[in-house]
């Protein structure tokens, strides 16, 4: 795994083979995608308690998945001038890991609906706001 992916899980909470997948799936520099999810990643973090109010999420180790209507994506990325296949990529990557934990958890379920995507923020950060 390369390095900044393995940071970049230890930051978010989004694992390092998960941002693998997604920078080869989109083809995108490894780096380029880090950087991206790191700059949204601050941003998502005061999304925290209203996401926590109205969605549907779990906790696995530290990270909290929100289950979101894809609108929510639309919205959240509006704010910030992204191509249209790093905003792809960046939805994927949240939405791979929040099945991931899903899955992992006791009282989630990992089936998505097609209008459906997922946040990941790392609950240690997003509390302290």
């Amino acid at each position: 795994m390369p390095p900044d992916s393995e940071t970049a899980a230890d930051r978010f909470g989004l694992d390092g083979a998960v941002i693998e997948r997604t920078a080869k799936t989109a083809e995108m520099d490894i780096e380029r995608l880090v950087g991206v999810l790191d700059v949204l990643h601050a941003e998502l973090i005061g999304w925290h308690s209203n996401l926590e109010r109205t969605t549907e999420y779990v906790t696995v180790d530290g990270v909290r998945a929100y289950r979101v209507e894809a609108a929510v994506w639309d919205e959240f990325l509006s704010a910030f001038d992204l191509d249209s296949d790093t905003e792809a990529a960046v939805r994927y990557a949240h939405t791979e890991q929040a099945k991931l934990m899903f899955a992992k958890s006791v009282t989630g379920d990992d089936n998505f609906d097609s209008d459906e995507a997922g946040v990941v923020i790392g609950i240690d950060t997003a509390e302290q706001f």
